[in-house]
């Protein structure tokens, strides 16, 4: 933590199993994790929000346990349930919310109000550094664009010192350009507020670029629990397939034609890529998502077209799917995965041991900061 962070102490995590019916749905789910920010990830009815409105106290399950930091909240089996305004949990949604009558520091000390008595809340002048916000303070809401009011948001959370902050799709009103200057926000206060995060989105750019931990819903279950890449990069987590691939930027001294043409070279488990220019600095983590719709594959190594990435690779399984044949190529240290047409494979006669060459647009690309 840098020391113009909030000073907080080291987050336990969580541990949640809930069994909860709503008219026809039921939710019935069981996790543990400590990890600094947990997506809860799926398509919308899958389940995210009734799950993070349970673990506000905004909903009372039938049945099961919710531990935060190691502070049990619920455990119908011992008759315990918090109220909401005793969980000691910041919740921030796709509206902010923000008092319309008052400025931005007055809005952000109104979370100081909720604040447990005796314990060392999160300075002021801390959260605002963290989201960026200082200029902003004697504005009003009507005064801020959507990003901005996201941050107030977040930073009044923060103040009112919650044991776990839920982001319930916060930024899905948001731009793409609005979205993208407040990641790096998100991603500061992932690394430095030092409390766990139960992050709701069906992004799956967001969920890569922020979350080391991805909890995939599908009707109201897991079907996928664990790494991010590990869940994106399967068929359980029932979103688009892809690809996600860990690398790192190249230094300015590889790639100064790159820069010239307004591209990025990331090196990664299956080999250098470039891609449109990323903010992050040479020699940093970057995560990438490529959608396995976005690969074509290729019996020999094509020439005279556009795309820049060609990986050179061997098919290692073919599995037929509901949309076409899911092929897994193996490039390098990683596998990437590409979704054909079938009759493309039969033309191909795409069998696991096939050489191929893997396509992949810089343009399908979504980067995400380590």
């Amino acid at each position: 933590m840098s020391a113009s962070s909030p000073a907080r102490s080291p987050s336990h995590g969580v541990e949640i199993a809930l069994r909860h019916r709503q008219g026809a749905f039921t939710l019935d789910v069981e996790f543990a994790s400590d990890a600094r920010l947990i997506a809860l990830f799926g398509r919308s009815g899958c389940g995210k929000t009734t799950l993070a409105r349970a673990v506000a106290g905004l909903i009372r399950p039938a049945e099961g346990r919710i531990v935060i930091d190691g502070r049990v909240l619920f455990d119908s089996r011992a008759g315990l349930c918090l109220p909401a305004w005793r969980r000691r949990i910041g919740v921030v949604f796709q509206e902010a919310r923000l008092f319309p009558h008052l400025s931005v520091r007055q809005n952000l000390l109104y979370g100081r109000l909720f604040a447990p008595r005796g314990r060392q809340a999160a300075r002021l002048d801390a959260v605002v550094d963290m989201l960026g916000i200082g200029h902003l303070a004697g504005r009003r809401p009507a005064m801020l664009s959507g990003g901005e009011k996201a941050r107030v948001a977040i930073g009044r959370a923060l103040l009112s010192d919650p044991a776990i902050l839920i982001m319930d799709e916060p930024f899905a009103a948001l731009d793409e350009a609005r979205r993208q200057e407040i990641l790096p926000h998100v991603e500061r206060l992932r690394d430095e507020a030092g409390l766990p995060i139960l992050y709701v989105s069906h992004s799956v750019s967001e969920v890569v670029r922020l979350a080391p931990e991805t909890v995939a819903l599908v009707d109201g279950r897991i079907s996928a629990i664990g790494r991010t890449a590990d869940v994106l990069g399967s068929r359980a987590h029932g979103g688009e397939p892809g690809t996600v691939l860990e690398g790192i930027v190249a230094g300015d001294d590889e790639a100064a034609q790159d820069r010239a043409d307004g591209l990025s070279r990331v090196a990664t488990p299956a080999g250098p890529l470039l891609l449109p220019r990323v903010r992050t600095a040479a020699g940093r983590p970057l995560r990438l998502f490529v959608p396995a719709r976005d690969v074509t594959l290729a019996l020999a190594r094509p020439a005279g077209i556009s795309a820049l990435n060609v990986l050179a690779g061997t098919v290692e399984t073919v599995t037929e799917g509901a949309e076409g044949m899911d092929i897994g190529v193996r490039c390098g240290a990683a596998r990437v995965q590409a979704r054909i047409t079938r009759r493309s494979c039969r033309a191909l006669g795409l069998a696991p041991g096939s050489a191929v060459f893997a396509l992949i647009k810089a343009v399908a690309l979504d980067q995400a900061g380590g």
